[in-house]
């Protein structure tokens, strides 16, 4: 069986776009994002990956990390062929759209974040950053080191931006990041399996998953953390940390219709102490209102 890359898409990301969705059009929650604020954060997500990841890609091609079978693309924009442009487009959407799907509950996230806690997670994805670049010097590690180094910066923007968030809601992030991630790594392997394209046996450390190079599992990871991770600090942002916490909710004597009712029970108080003063004074004379005697 031969596939090119295109009928890689074909079979393995269009079908599944599909599914997700019709699937988030019937059964999608609003627990995080609106339909109109989810496409535009996928949209954004999926221009920044682009713009970041390209050079980082072409480069890696160039040094020989990674290469493709004869006849197996369609055409090469730089080094890249177009539809590894097309799966860089196409792989936020999938998880995006299947983020779409999970419990997302922003009422249990944090309102703010404090500085320092700010510092602690831009700390950590330099930290990331660090590690990478280690890895860079000896050629068994140098892919992994790429993609170690090439994630840092992000991890420490996304970190840095919102880390007590992404740990308050770790159940849904990690169920959305490890899905994906699975279904990809498949592909992944498949496509490596048939050829389509080659991962350097120089360049990476011989260290598999269920057959798959570690690296390329990595890379996956790591990328679908950077769209899970985005498109919940956009929701936390823009609609749980002002509206969708209990902290943040106006509380019951505040809300307009209780503040309402509230002044219509005071006023009718005062009325009723105003009233009950003639009302004692009428009825000093006896206890059924009689007049006194003279």
């Amino acid at each position: 069986m031969t596939l090119t890359y295109l009928q890689f898409h074909l079979v393995f990301l269009v079908p599944v776009l599909v599914l997700l969705g019709i699937a988030v059009r019937r059964y999608g929650r609003r627990t995080l994002l609106t339909p109109g604020a989810r496409w535009a954060g996928t949209g954004v997500l999926v221009v920044v990956a682009l713009v970041y990841t390209v050079p980082w890609d072409n480069y890696l091609i160039t040094r020989g990390v990674w290469w493709y079978g004869e006849g197996r693309v369609v055409a090469t924009v730089w080094h890249a062929p177009v539809e590894e442009y097309l799966f860089m487009a196409l792989q936020p959407v999938v998880a995006a759209l299947w983020l779409a799907l999970l419990p997302t509950p922003l009422g249990e996230t944090p309102t703010d974040v404090t500085r320092r806690e700010r510092v602690l997670g831009v700390a950590g994805g330099l930290a990331v950053t660090a590690v990478g670049v280690a890895l860079l010097a000896r050629e068994p590690t140098f892919y992994l080191g790429a993609i170690v180094a090439w994630a840092g910066p992000v991890l420490a923007l996304q970190w840095g931006f919102g880390w007590p968030v992404l740990w308050a809601l770790r159940r849904p992030v990690a169920l959305g990041v490890l899905v994906p991630s699975v279904y990809l790594w498949t592909a992944d392997r498949v496509a490596i399996e048939l050829g389509i394209w080659v991962i350097s046996e120089r360049y990476t450390t011989g260290l598999t998953l269920v057959g798959l190079p570690i690296e390329e599992a990595l890379f996956f990871l790591v990328t679908n953390l950077f769209v899970v991770q985005g498109l919940v600090l956009l929701g936390w942002l823009v609609g749980g940390r002002w509206s969708s916490t209990p902290s943040s909710r106006p509380s019951s004597a505040t809300e307009p219709g209780n503040v309402l009712s509230r002044d219509v029970r005071s006023m009718a108080d005062r009325d009723v102490s105003v009233r009950e003063p003639a009302a004692g004074v009428r009825g000093t004379g006896g206890a059924d209102g009689d007049t006194p005697d003279d």
